[in-house]
This record gives structure tokens, C-alpha cells and sequence, in this order.
């Protein structure tokens, strides 16, 4: 071998070993060695869901049947939708044979109501709620549940509600084999990104995991910077609305307000770049509480939902 060709074989091993998970070596040089997976016909680069709440109206049936039709890769259904289905005579296991048939997975529930209490015994009476939860959830197949600490009080402890997150991921991956994230809502103790990360973390556990919201990112004024400091792998799944012009007033603003992604301010297109930088794979769920879209045909706001957000993934570039 002469001293060129050695030189050139040992660049092109180098190039091999600093991402031996991305490239190989072929017989035409070096060439990607596997493909990223995408969804929605290659458009997005993650599952698209529907948060049942959008089409809150309709049967649990019928929003599974009408997700599916709109062409969603996955439906997020809430605990009591799933609690009224069996008080009715409905089986949970069944109903998800019939999610996966036809071609959708669930990747969340929502959600563990009063979870994270701020007393011991509070929190201990709260575990029977929480086991049928999780139950419930992962009779239907979900990945994840969400772990909301709506009872935290105002001035809550954040190593005492890191250390009961703790206590609800090993029940839930012990128990159910299902895998609680947890949530921040602007009206509730754990407001912001930021907080939700810090419970998160000092929860010491490898799979506390968190859930964005772009709404609630917004209107609690925690802003969206944060975002490209977080690890993909730390974002269980990721929620995502619009928010409308009008009424400017960020505090004027509810849950009611939101509207179909690209209708409203946010810039959702440079949002998705950076989700797309964590190095994140989950999905990413639609969530409207718009009573307005309740009066109108729940399919075609369904199919308008899933048309928007591909246009402004289209726009991210991602």
C-alpha cells in the first residue's frame, strides 16, 4: 500500500468513526446508513396526534373513527372519557385493538388529576385515583400518562413534588408499564416550562420526562427560548395550539382561545425548528378547546387541524 492511499483510507476511517451510527463505508464512498423516519407521507418528522379535547363533542368511538379518517397518526383521549366508556358497558383492552386496527397508537392520557398533593397524606389517599388512572391508560395501549400537579399549592415544595413525581414514574412503570410525564398549566401551581423542568430534574430519575405546550408556554409568559436547552429525550410528547390575536391581553387569554395552528401569533414554524434540534422523536399532539369549532362538522375540523399543521411543519422546514 502506498503512503496516498493510506492516508486516504485513514480519513475516510476517521470520518467513519466519529459517526459510526450515521455513516458507513460503500462501495461508491460513504453513504448514510439509515434513513430518518417520517410520517404524514414524509411531511413531518414526527407522529401527528389529536388531542381528543378538539372534537370534544363526539362519542370516544367516533373521535377514534374520526382521527383515524382524518389520516392522524395517533389520538390522546382524557381519563374521564375513558372512565365514562366503561361505566357504559365498554371494554378498555378492546377499544385499543380497535385504535391499533385502525392504524393509530395512543401516546398519552391525560391525566393524573391531584397526583402531587402537598402532604403525605394526602398524597397516599390520592394513590387509588392514580392506580385507575394509569390503569385505565394502559388498558388502551398508551406509552404515557400526564402527571398534572394541579393540587401543588400556590407556594409549593419543589423537592417534596419532585420526590412524589418520583414515586408516580415507579408505580406506573412497575405496575402498569406505562411511563408518567408531567404537565404545567398556566392556571395551576407549576406554571411554566421552566418550573416543570426543575421538578423533572430534581426528581433524579432517568425517565422523568415533561411536556411542553405551546399554548401554555405563551399565556404563562415562561416564552419559548428554553426549549432548544432541553434534551429531545426529555419531552415525553409535545402539545400545540395556536393563540389567537385578539384579545391582545395575555392575560385575557383561556383555554377557549385557542385556534388551528398558523391562524394565530405564534411563531409556531421557528417553535418546530428548535423541537426539531432537542433531537426529539415522540409525537406531537393538536390541542383546541375552541367552543366555536364544537359547533361546526367535528370531521372537517379534525382534517382542518391536521392540514394546518402540516402546512406550518411545511413552513419550518423540518
Amino acid at each position: 500500500m502506498n503512503r496516498r492511499k493510506f492516508i486516504n483510507l485513514s480519513a475516510i476511517a476517521g470520518a467513519v468513526s466519529v459517526a459510526p451510527t450515521t455513516y458507513v463505508l460503500g462501495e461508491s464512498g460513504l453513504s448514510k446508513d439509515k434513513k430518518e423516519k417520517r410520517y404524514q407521507k414524509g411531511a413531518s418528522p414526527w407522529p401527528v396526534c389529536l388531542d381528543t379535547a378538539t372534537i370534544r363533542p363526539a362519542s370516544l368511538k367516533d373521535k377514534v373513527k374520526i382521527a383515524a379518517k382524518a389520516g392522524y397518526d395517533a389520538i390522546e383521549p382524557w381519563d374521564g372519557e375513558l372512565q365514562e366508556y366503561e361505566a357504559k358497558g365498554g371494554n378498555l383492552k378492546d377499544l385499543g385493538k380497535e385504535i391499533k386496527d385502525l392504524g393509530l397508537f395512543v401516546p398519552s392520557v391525560i391525566g393524573l388529576w391531584n397526583s402531587l398533593p402537598p402532604t403525605q397524606e394526602l398524597f397516599d389517599k390520592s394513590l387509588k385515583d392514580t392506580r385507575n388512572r394509569m390503569r385505565m391508560a394502559a388498558d388502551i395501549g398508551a406509552q404515557h400518562i400526564q402527571t398534572i400537579p394541579d393540587t401543588a399549592g400556590d407556594n409549593f415544595n419543589q423537592k417534596w413534588i419532585a420526590n412524589r413525581y418520583k414515586d408516580i414514574i415507579e408505580i406506573g412503570l412497575k405496575e402498569f408499564n406505562i411511563h408518567p410525564a408531567l404537565v404545567f398549566v398556566k392556571y395551576q401551581p407549576v406554571k411554566t416550562l421552566g418550573q416543570a423542568m426543575g421538578i423533572a430534574l430534581d426528581a433524579n430519575h432517568p425517565k422523568a420526562m415533561v411536556i411542553p405546550d405551546t399554548y401554555h408556554m405563551y399565556i404563562s409568559e415562561g416564552g419559548f427560548e428554553g426549549l432548544k436547552l432541553i434534551n429531545g429525550d426529555a419531552i415525553a410528547i409535545f402539545q400545540f395550539s395556536d393563540v389567537p390575536s385578539s384579545p391582545a391581553a395575555v392575560a385575557d387569554l383561556g383555554d377557549k382561545d385557542r385556534v388551528f395552528p398558523g391562524d394565530g401569533i405564534l411563531p409556531l414554524p421557528q417553535i418546530f425548528k428548535d423541537l426539531k434540534s432537542t433531537g426529539f422523536k415522540g409525537c406531537i399532539s393538536l390541542e383546541l378547546y375552541n367552543p366555536e369549532y364544537y359547533k361546526q362538522d367535528l370531521q372537517k375540523v379534525a382534517e382542518t387541524g391536521l392540514r394546518k399543521t402540516l402546512e406550518v411543519l411545511k413552513k419550518a422546514g423540518v
